[in-house]
């Protein structure tokens, strides 16, 4: 993370505190897009604990690799923990990889909005999925996920309880071009 960012992201007075608390966070790229994906949709909708729990077992299960996924019966990513929606997101997933060669370069001259429609033509991958891959696999400064209830629970206690989506986003903009370290920063508060 860069000082430019630090700076600027104190300059809100209240964010200022979180950034101080917590310091330096960073943003690197996945080593592997693929299994990051996976991972997002594992966590739709679930708790930390729970998702980490059927995570473990599916890479214990499988190979997690387009090809591995491919060639695995629903009921073998159904054991892992998987409900019959989520093993057939991950299936989508895997066949757009290897359908596509999706892979870092394969976004890297893409702007945040292209890559947002490109992989929400996967059934399965919404707004918020592709906005987690902006920010954890492909380390984009400057993403704001307002679809995440972390972000927004964090959002409300910093900002106060009535806030809309679109105040929320509104808020964020004094944040750009750093979006991305912003929500690092919300997430982080939730946890203290």
């Amino acid at each position: 993370m860069s000082d430019d960012a630090i700076s600027h992201l104190r300059k809100d007075p209240d964010l200022r505190p979180i950034v101080d608390r917590h310091g330096e966070v960073t943003l690197d790229p996945a080593d592997d897009l693929f299994e990051r994906m996976v991972a997002s949709i594992v966590n739709q909708q679930l708790a930390t604990d729970a998702a980490a729990s059927i995570r473990d077992r599916l890479y214990d299960a499988v190979e997690i690799e387009p090809g591995s996924i491919l060639q695995t019966d629903g009921s073998t990513l159904r054991d892992a923990g998987l409900s019959r929606q989520k093993a057939d997101y991950v299936r989508n997933v895997a066949r757009a990889f290897a359908d596509n060669g999706y892979s870092s370069e394969y976004f890297e001259g893409m702007d945040d909005e292209a890559v947002i429609a490109e992989l929400t033509e996967i059934k399965g991958v919404g707004v918020w999925t592709a906005k987690m891959q902006l920010l954890f696999s492909l380390a984009r400064p400057d993403v704001f996920p307002v679809e995440d209830l972390g972000i927004r629970r964090a959002m409300e206690a910093i900002y106060g309880d009535d806030l809309t989506r679109d105040q929320m986003v509104e808020i964020a903009e004094r944040w750009r071009p750093y979006r991305s370290y912003a929500s690092l920063y919300l997430w982080r508060s939730r946890d203290e």
